[in-house]
């Protein structure tokens, strides 16, 4: 972990303010002081702020976020689009996205203030659930390809224009639930568990169809339920049992 973050997630201060105390020499390891922000450090070190030593915390964490579409998973954009961290109260200013939704995507989004709590659920294969709708009606290949995976060598319908992704691999769906199917314009509930850059927008394109609606509804063990749009919750109690089993696992 970046020294500046380390510092964010063990300490009152936040990023920004880390980055002053590390510039202005206040901050040492092992009695050596340390002016990199992005010095790398692990749970074995001691860090000292003003001559204090840091203690690691055992305490996190976890909110729930109904993001609406429109909004950025992002600090700042330099395009001037309102972000996530516009909408939520100040006290989550330093808390940490679990991977993204892009700014025309809405629903569950995991925020947390430990680096290691939102790592190890990005890097998890925990069931992600979405509702979708699509630009026409879902056809035979498509609901193969979602029951067998695909692998495409050119993987750029679907993705930002300035991406440099070309290829992508998609993993068979967990499952799917055709709600609507026409021409005009379909409906389906899907889980997967991956979240690659604009996967199922990438995935829906190769065959044609555009996703008009994208809402994630569940991350693992955390349902959005009946939480309103720009709406906070903290995680209850039995969720967050199942968080501190699932940290406990290798």
């Amino acid at each position: 972990m970046r020294l500046n973050q380390y510092i964010a997630h063990h300490s009152k201060y936040s990023r920004r303010e880390a980055d002053k105390l590390i510039a202005q020499g206040k901050v040492s390891i092992n009695k050596e002081i340390i002016k990199d922000f992005s010095y790398q450090v692990d749970d074995k070190v001691k860090v000292y702020v003003n001559g204090k030593c840091l203690r690691k915390s055992e305490e996190y964490t976890v909110i729930v976020y109904n993001k609406p579409k429109g909004e950025l998973v992002s600090k700042k954009d330099d395009r001037g689009r309102r972000t996530i961290y516009e909408s939520l109260p100040k006290r989550f200013a330093h808390f940490i996205p679990v991977g993204r939704l892009d700014f025309a995507s809405e629903g569950l989004l995991l925020l947390s203030d430990d680096a290691r709590v939102v790592t190890k659920l990005m890097e998890s294969k925990m069931e992600r659930i979405y509702l979708l709708k699509l630009s026409g009606k879902i056809q035979e290949e498509v609901f193969e390809a979602m029951e067998n995976g695909l692998s495409l060598q050119d993987a750029r319908a679907g993705g930002h224009k300035e991406s440099k992704i070309q290829s992508m691999e998609f993993a068979p769906f967990l499952g799917y639930w055709v709600l609507k199917n026409s021409t005009r314009y379909s409906k389906i509930k899907v889980a997967i568990n991956e979240g690659k850059n604009r996967e199922l927008r990438r995935f829906f394109a190769h065959f044609g169809l555009e996703i008009l609606d994208l809402k994630r509804i569940s991350y693992g063990f955390v349902s959005l339920n009946n939480l309103p749009t720009q709406k906070v919750r903290f995680l209850e109690r039995g969720e967050y049992n199942k968080l501190h089993r699932f940290m406990e696992e290798d």
